[in-house]
């Protein structure tokens, strides 16, 4: 690897050029468009690239990544990402994603001192520790991948409570909330079942989702 990172710009030539010999155009109409539906918050995980999971070309995914997919309120980051999106971009679905055996919640579940990260993580222990009764009854090497699972959850709730959704709700804009999960073992999205369209549908969602996710770890593994 150079220290100038040539390979890369030689990597982005042959990309610009095999794209535009498709699709004749492509960067000229791109520049011009911005009209996602979707806005999906993922993990910052370089295993997990967003547009590639859904086959669909930039200009078609709004895309915001951290560690461990969190959402708080206290992120202005995240919630001007949400803000733009919505208000701005009028995206109608925000899709949370988590993936299995992710490295940030893996640390949050065992505790692991990683460093700066280590608050960053709090909200996915405080995840942990909200659940801590019910995860403790789950075969230890499900564990991580449950509250992959259960943080999903949780952070599609935040969405739902954002100022911006909530407004954005109240003047009878369509915006729906999804949380996924995606397997790095098999490349596969998996929906958990918490879809909400409007205020009133958060707590149902939310509790028939987290039965979900209950049900199908007390069960053996696939």
């Amino acid at each position: 690897m150079s220290i100038e990172l040539t390979e890369l710009f030689d990597n982005n030539r042959r990309w610009a050029e095999d794209t535009e010999a498709r699709e004749p155009g492509f960067f000229t109409k791109l520049l011009n468009q911005q009209t996602p539906q979707y806005l999906w918050i993922g993990c910052a995980d370089s295993r997990v690239p967003a547009n590639e999971l859904v086959d669909l070309l930039p200009g078609e995914l709004f895309v915001h990544r951290n560690v461990a997919n969190v959402v708080v309120h206290s992120d202005l980051n995240a919630l001007s990402v949400i803000q733009f999106a919505v208000d701005s971009l009028k995206v109608k679905h925000i899709i949370v994603v988590g993936h299995s055996n992710c490295g940030g919640v893996k640390a949050a579940l065992h505790h692991w001192r990683l460093g700066l990260v280590d608050n960053w993580l709090r909200h996915v222990q405080d995840v942990r520790h909200q659940h801590r009764a019910w995860l403790d009854t789950v075969d230890p090497a499900r564990q991580v991948d449950a509250l992959v699972e259960l943080n999903v959850l949780e952070q599609a709730r935040n969405v739902c409570t954002t100022t911006v959704v909530q407004d954005a709700w109240a003047r009878e804009q369509t915006v729906v909330i999804h949380g996924w999960v995606y397997g790095l073992h098999n490349g596969l999205l998996k929906d958990l079942a918490m879809t909400v369209s409007g205020p009133n549908d958060v707590d149902e969602a939310y509790a028939a989702a987290l039965n979900g996710i209950r049900t199908r770890y007390a069960a053996p593994a696939d």
